[in-house]
């Protein structure tokens, strides 16, 4: 991850900032959210019954897809700031499930600094879209706008 000054990162205001490589939704990390969250839903784990939907089969939690985006991030040659002592979530502007991820497809995240704003000496707020892509197909699985602090 490189590290870069706060006048580098602000230059890249509006701008994609990384893609991360590519992973894949498998139906045992769809099982094992299902057991974390309690969302059970058979389009989720029951692959015989999810046969029978306009899906085809089991789909990914649209929360998991969500939730993939710290993974996808350490996945992703994102600018980080120099000396970062601490990052947190802040939270989200905005989120919307566009397009269901069906289990066995490879999805990537793209990501887009929308703001970098410095709150309080050394703490620094920054806004980044977060794209989820799903491999072959047209519509992204969902799009974010997701907040994280950083303290340096």
């Amino acid at each position: 991850m490189p590290t870069v000054s706060v006048e580098e990162l602000k230059a890249k205001v509006g701008h994609p900032i990384g893609t991360s490589e590519w992973v894949t939704v498998s139906q045992e990390m769809i099982d094992k959210f299902a057991d974390a969250t309690g969302d059970h839903q058979f389009i989720h784990v029951d692959p015989e019954r999810a046969k029978q939907t306009p899906f085809g089969t089991t789909i990914a939690h649209g929360f998991l897809s969500l939730s993939l985006m710290p993974l996808l991030t350490s996945k992703a040659d994102l600018p980080r700031l120099d000396g970062i002592k601490m990052g947190v979530n802040y939270g989200g502007n905005k989120t919307r499930f566009l397009a269901p991820v069906r289990s066995g497809k490879r999805v990537r995240g793209h990501f887009k600094l929308l703001e970098l704003e410095e709150k309080r000496p050394g703490q620094w707020q920054q806004t980044v879209e977060y794209t989820l892509e799903i491999e072959g197909e047209d519509k992204p699985a969902l799009i974010a706008e997701w907040v994280s602090q950083f303290f340096v």
